[in-house]
């Protein structure tokens, strides 16, 4: 069943992936990193390709979590296949948050299916994840109160 998820994901952003017809490469020294205000502010955004508010649009994000850090549960609209850039991060799914399984280290990747509840943390080091996905993109948290736009 996992496997099957994870290529039925694959297949799903790599099809408007193909159809874009500008070649694009971006270096690393190039990455510009925004705050988002749907994330805690310690956290930082990059979109690399695509157009997150747009329906269809095959997008690939960065995102960079300090050390020590806690992203509450929450869910996308849009399937998502996440792969570890740099520094350990844990995933795990479910509404309430607690630390389950071991920090996954670079190259590991994560497939979740649309609206399901999921939550993150680091350890002592920076994470940096990259988040593919067809738009349109979006976050709701399971509590709202965690929601940083409504702070």
């Amino acid at each position: 069943m996992r496997k099957l998820l994870a290529f039925t994901a694959l297949v799903a952003i790599s099809l408007p992936a193909a159809a874009q017809n500008t070649p694009t490469r971006i270096a690393a020294d190039d990455i510009t990193w925004k705050e988002n205000s749907a994330f805690p502010k310690a956290v930082r955004i990059a979109t690399l390709v695509g157009d997150p508010t747009k329906a269809g649009d095959a997008v690939v994000m960065r995102i960079k979590f300090p050390a020590n850090f806690q992203m509450a549960p929450h869910t996308h609209p849009y399937a998502e296949v996440v792969t570890v850039i740099s520094g350990n991060i844990g995933t795990s799914h479910g509404e309430k948050f607690e630390k389950k399984g071991e920090l996954m280290k670079p190259g590991s990747l994560w497939v979740y299916p649309a609206k399901h509840p999921h939550f993150a943390w680091t350890g002592n080091e920076e994470a940096v994840l990259q988040v593919q996905f067809v738009g349109p993109g979006g976050i709701d948290y399971v509590n709202p109160a965690d929601d940083p736009r409504k702070q």
